[in-house]
């Protein structure tokens, strides 16, 4: 029961924020412009068999929308509120869990992940493309929503600075959104290349996602590999919050 206090904090941020249509606009704007420019302008070009190129980027769209709302939310705030405003630390102080904070905070961050990306489908349906009909999507999506979130809460708290976040989207969440399958398959790269990438979680978020979204069998390795990503990184967060007090 005490994660939803937690939770509520942060929707309660996020309420406010959404009056602001800027705010609105630098969520949507960067993934709409790659949905458009490579779905209705390049995707015209290319062949991609019995299926669409639009069919096919939606998805990873999709997945990269989730990981970047879902990071920077979460990160920005926690970092923002525990170096500048110290209001983490009275929420530390609470006689709550740390874990009941950690699992409120990424739940926020989920909620922001999940409502920018349904845009985004929105958008392609509007575009041409079909809303996703399976489980496995929408299970591979939560669970991508979550483990960012996860990742942000973990960047949220060891960062040293409100720059430390930008940081670590510039070397680590901006270079995923472009070569993990996002725009192109991931086979088609040298091999060594992909034993590379799937050692990052936003392949697998991919994978389990083109293929739900597809009408596939979802892979089993990638999803388990997805859910073990996801567990791992609330794990983490667990832990970053209890190292912060030391």
């Amino acid at each position: 029961m005490n994660v939803w206090p937690v939770f509520l904090r942060e929707m309660m941020i996020f309420a406010n924020r959404l009056k602001k249509p800027g705010y609105v606009m630098a969520m949507l704007v960067t993934p709409l412009l790659y949905l458009v420019t490579f779905g209705l302008g390049l995707g015209r070009q290319i062949n991609m068999g019995e299926s669409t190129y639009l069919i096919f980027i939606v998805p990873g769209i999709c997945a990269m929308s989730t990981m970047t709302n879902s990071f920077t939310g979460i990160a920005s705030s926690l970092a923002v509120g525990r170096l500048h405003y110290k209001s983490i630390e009275e929420m530390l102080v609470a006689p709550i869990s740390y874990s009941s904070v950690a699992l409120g905070e990424i739940a926020g961050g989920t909620f922001r992940g999940l409502f920018s990306s349904l845009f985004i489908l929105l958008a392609a349906l509007i575009m041409g493309a079909h809303l996703p009909l399976t489980i496995s999507f929408y299970a591979a999506w939560i669970l991508t929503s979550v483990m960012f979130a996860a990742l942000g809460v973990v960047a949220g708290f060891k960062s040293k600075s409100h720059e430390d976040t930008s940081v670590f989207s510039s070397f680590i969440i901006m270079p995923m959104s472009f070569f993990c399958g996002t725009f192109f398959p991931v086979d088609k790269l040298p091999v060594v290349v992909q034993w590379f990438l799937q050692l990052l979680p936003l392949t697998h978020s991919v994978t389990c996602m083109r293929a739900g979204y597809q009408n596939q069998n979802v892979p089993i390795i990638p999803f388990a590999a997805l859910t073990f990503f996801c567990l791992l990184s609330i794990w983490l967060a667990i832990v970053s919050i209890r190292q912060s007090l030391k």
